[in-house]
């Protein structure tokens, strides 16, 4: 077997393709590059990307050669869980899920000759966005300050990872704003069901760094052809209010959402609220912006979709 692909490594690199392996199955992000991938192969004529993925849930991963392969992307993570109400236990899955599993995955690549592990953490390791009417904007200065369980257990990862590096063993450690795309979930599925409902909408001038999965994927496909490592910080080319995110979900669905400032001083007061309504009118109201330098200083030209073309993507 080894034999074999060695053989197929050489045949790879005379065509400069690139062999990648997905660790975590059916993962919203993880789905949309590899598609991504494959369209773009249709694209070229050829076959510059094989993509295969593999599932972590059980430990037959383990016997899985990772040999043949010049990148892996780990996408399996837990996150997005109402963190105020769970268990010990459950805290414990996410340091097991989101840092211990991916080093032990990168510490089998790195020996089994894989050149780059590329892991998706989030801007969560900064902690929450600055509440309403404040502002947080990471720069190459601000510091880690995961404010709960999540975001330690990301950035714990990332610590751990660094130390495997090597000459050999590029680690790519990725930090995105909120993704959003076509099906995915979270906040934009929340704000999509919003944009639906409701005919006006608060013009609270917050701002937010967000990253379209297309763009996302554009990235990580430039990424694995430069087989770079470091710290990365993909979004899209522009801010954005959650005004303005509501409005352009609106137009892609064919709705005429009115922005009324009348309305701020209900959100403001709702922010200040203690307990669920402070937290959810402060996540969606809030800011958190990455500053744009760091986004394109070792990758650049990924931003394909403006706003407005990438919530028509998703939406229509």
């Amino acid at each position: 077997m080894r034999a074999e692909q060695e053989v197929w490594r050489k045949s790879k690199d005379k065509t400069n393709m690139k062999r990648i392996l997905i660790t975590g199955a059916n993962s919203y992000i993880g789905t949309s590059v590899e598609r991504y991938l494959l369209e773009y192969n249709a694209k070229m004529g050829r076959e510059l990307y094989h993509i295969d993925t593999l599932s972590l849930r059980n430990l037959a991963w383990e016997q899985y050669d990772f040999s043949s392969y010049d990148t892996i992307f780990h996408v399996a993570g837990i996150a997005h869980a109402d963190i105020g109400h769970v268990s010990e236990e459950t805290k414990k899955q996410y340091y097991e899920v989101n840092c211990d599993l991916a080093v032990k995955t990168a510490e089998k690549a790195k020996r089994e000759g894989v050149t780059q592990f590329i892991y998706m953490s989030s801007v969560i390791v900064y902690g929450e966005s600055a509440p309403v009417g404040g502002k947080k904007h990471i720069t190459a200065e601000t510091k880690p300050a995961p404010a709960n369980f999540y975001g330690d257990s990301k950035w714990q990862a990332e610590q751990q990872l660094r130390t495997i590096e090597s000459g050999q063993f590029s680690v790519a450690v990725l930090r995105p704003p909120m993704i959003y795309g076509r099906n995915s979930k979270g906040n934009f599925k929340m704000l999509l069901s919003l944009a639906q409902k409701t005919p006006v909408f608060p013009s609270i001038s917050n701002e937010r760094s967000m990253l379209y999965i297309e763009n996302l994927a554009e990235f990580v496909r430039l990424l694995i052809d430069s087989q770079k490592g470091g710290l990365f910080f993909p979004q899209n080319a522009e801010y954005v209010t959650t005004a303005q995110m509501v409005k352009a979900i609106g137009e892609a669905d064919g709705k005429n959402i009115t922005l009324l400032g009348m309305l701020n001083p209900f959100v403001q007061l709702a922010a200040k609220m203690p307990g669920k309504i402070g937290g959810m009118a402060n996540k969606a109201f809030g800011t958190l912006t990455i500053d744009q330098g760091l986004s394109v200083r070792e990758i650049d030209g990924y931003q394909k979709y403006d706003l407005m073309e990438s919530v028509k993507k998703s939406v229509g």
